[in-house]
């Protein structure tokens, strides 16, 4: 894991924005009481991811270059305010997953990490007026348990569209748990979002209380 921060204490007045369309990652910040909107960054995930896969990067620089300009692209709306940018890759022996279109494309990619081991890489950085001040970088490591088809059909089942938000089709905090026999990581580092040296970030700056 790594941590990046350099700066002055910034003015609690100062607003925190979400570069993020993700549910998820705004419960997160909404249940620890951090003040923020939300402003979703327009980008061709697809395309960069492919590009810098074509220049050699890993999923790691993959994830870290897409929290940062989807950051970028944000912070250039909104002069003087901090904004949160963040992405997750999942890698399992060298391919790489992508969120699931359909039913049948989870079922098809949780066939494929049935009884093996993958990491989720997930970068979240802060920028202010077109400059990086921090970013943290982490990883989890999970191990999904065999399973054959008729789990696979009845999970989809009960679980139904909300896999679709997922990359890996599941949501560890519910049902997704039954698919694992192994977890190491921190939670919420899996669920998209480091979020305790992120909250360490926002205490220096002001915007929660230390």
């Amino acid at each position: 894991m790594v941590a990046v921060g350099a700066e002055a204490e910034t003015s609690a007045t100062e607003q925190v924005v979400l570069a993020s369309a993700s549910p998820t990652r705004r419960r997160l910040l909404e249940a620890a009481g951090v003040p923020f909107v939300v402003r979703a960054a327009a980008v061709d995930e697809s395309e960069v991811k492919q590009s810098l896969r074509a220049e050699g990067a890993s999923a790691f620089q993959v994830a870290e270059a897409l929290a940062e300009m989807k950051a970028m692209r944000v912070s250039a709306q909104v002069p003087g305010c901090l904004i949160i940018g963040a992405d997750q890759m999942l890698a399992c022996d060298g391919d790489w997953f992508e969120k699931p279109a359909d039913l049948a494309a989870a079922a098809r990619q949780l066939r494929r990490l049935s009884g093996r081991t993958h990491h989720l890489e997930t970068s979240v950085c802060v920028v202010r007026d077109g400059v990086r001040i921090w970013h943290f970088n982490d990883i989890a490591r999970l191990t999904m348990r065999r399973f054959d088809e008729a789990f696979v059909d009845s999970y989809l089942a009960e679980a139904g569209p909300t896999v679709l938000g997922s990359v890996g089709c599941y949501q560890l905090e519910g049902l997704g748990a039954q698919l694992f026999n192994k977890v190491s990581g921190d939670f919420f580092t899996i669920l998209g979002l480091p979020l305790l040296p992120l909250l360490d970030f926002l205490r220096v700056h002001g915007v929660i209380r230390t």
